[in-house]
């Protein structure tokens, strides 16, 4: 029998191609997302709203009612809402958390009685090298992926007596729609006040060509999940793609100080 797979944000960029590495390895894989209709096979498409808890309960069980079992859920749907922490919004921050942590949290808690009965499971939370360290204008962003690294390393304890697995995959610079929402969504909330002029800059810097042309593919972190799902031997977390590791070798290495000074050159 074939192990089973759930995959969230599958219907582009990172979901979409950890569908299809998790695929290439003979696993039956359930794909959700809100767009179902821009899921492709070989992934089982399966409706999914992060903030609404009818629909996170939903696809669990359709999952479990066609298979019987869930052998990986990999967290990937999150999205990046820039702005100054002053000009953006609280129902804006509480919709992130709500996408990029408590929704991820919920089909935690619906999946894991079963994987206990299993004996086996493992949960693949997608983080990012932001949950290490944090730039101006991502403030709400940043505090969602901190929350996963350490919502992460605590379940890691918790589930390891029953035979179940958490890991953290953290990403670095990643060639998705990820980077054109956070950057419209900065201009959005902080272009027209006492930010203005370096949420312009930093826009316009990460917007140049040449940092398009430094982001790994998505394939780069599908194939990352697919070992994580998969190795007998599995690390607590994964950095993958352009910069990642570099960068959370610095963040280790140096002052708060000194890390804000180099964040400074490229956000402002």
């Amino acid at each position: 029998m074939s192990p089973v797979a759930l995959v969230t944000g599958a219907s582009s960029g990172i979901g979409a191609a950890t569908v299809s590495a998790l695929a290439a390895r003979g696993f039956t894989v359930y794909g959700a997302a809100r767009r179902t209709d821009r899921i492709a096979p070989p992934a089982i498409p399966i409706t999914l709203d992060l903030t609404d808890t009818a629909s996170i309960e939903a696809a669990v069980k359709t999952v479990l009612d066609e298979e019987g079992r869930i052998d990986v859920l990999v967290d990937n749907a999150g999205y990046g809402s820039y702005g100054a922490v002053e000009d953006v919004p609280l129902s804006e921050a509480r919709r992130q958390f709500e996408v990029n942590l408590f929704g991820m949290a919920r089909l935690i808690q619906l999946v894991l009685p079963t994987m206990r009965a299993q004996g086996s499971g493992r949960i693949i939370n997608v983080s990012s090298i932001g949950g290490k360290f944090a730039s101006a204008f991502g403030g709400w962003y940043h505090a969602t992926k901190h929350a996963v690294e350490g919502l992460t390393d605590s379940l890691r304890q918790e589930v390891a007596p029953f035979g179940i697995q958490a890991v953290i995959i953290e990403p670095g610079a990643i060639d998705t729609e990820w980077g054109g929402i956070a950057m419209d969504t900065a201009i959005a909330a902080s272009a027209d006040g006492a930010y203005g002029d370096r949420v312009r800059k930093m826009a316009a810097s990460l917007s140049d060509p040449r940092s398009v042309r430094m982001a790994s593919k998505p394939t780069v972190v599908g194939e990352a999940i697919a070992k994580a799902a998969t190795v007998r031997s599995l690390k607590p977390r994964y950095a993958v793609g352009n910069g990642a590791k570099p960068l959370l070798a610095l963040r280790r290495l140096t002052s708060d100080r000194t890390m804000d000074a180099i964040l400074k050159r490229v956000v402002g």
